[in-house]
């Protein structure tokens, strides 16, 4: 029985030689390629779409910190902290309606 396995197993090794490897290893190889050939398409097409995300929450963030840092230094709270947060929604909004649009 054991001799019978080893005839079998040979033969197929043979066979795996003779076609260039295992079938389903070159299949998953193909579907990785495939797949990160899909990863690297969506990641360039989201580029500008993610770099407006990004100009708006920073825009948001700077200007809103500025504004708190007047705020602190006049004692003027809340007011230039909020004309920050304001402008910097204004700011961010532009760059991202300039971004959706340019296509």
């Amino acid at each position: 029985m054991f001799s019978q396995g080893g005839v079998y197993w040979s033969a197929v090794l043979r066979h795996r030689n003779a076609t260039g490897g295992n079938v389903a290893e070159k299949r998953r190889r193909f579907s990785l390629a495939r797949t990160a050939q899909s990863l690297q398409e969506n990641v360039s097409s989201a580029g500008p779409a993610a770099a407006a995300s990004y100009t708006l929450i920073g825009a948001i963030m700077l200007l809103g910190g500025i504004g708190y840092g007047i705020d602190r230094w006049r004692g003027t709270s809340p007011w230039f902290l909020l004309a920050g947060l304001l402008l910097g929604v204004v700011v961010g909004f532009y760059e991202l309606i300039k971004t959706v649009y340019q296509k």
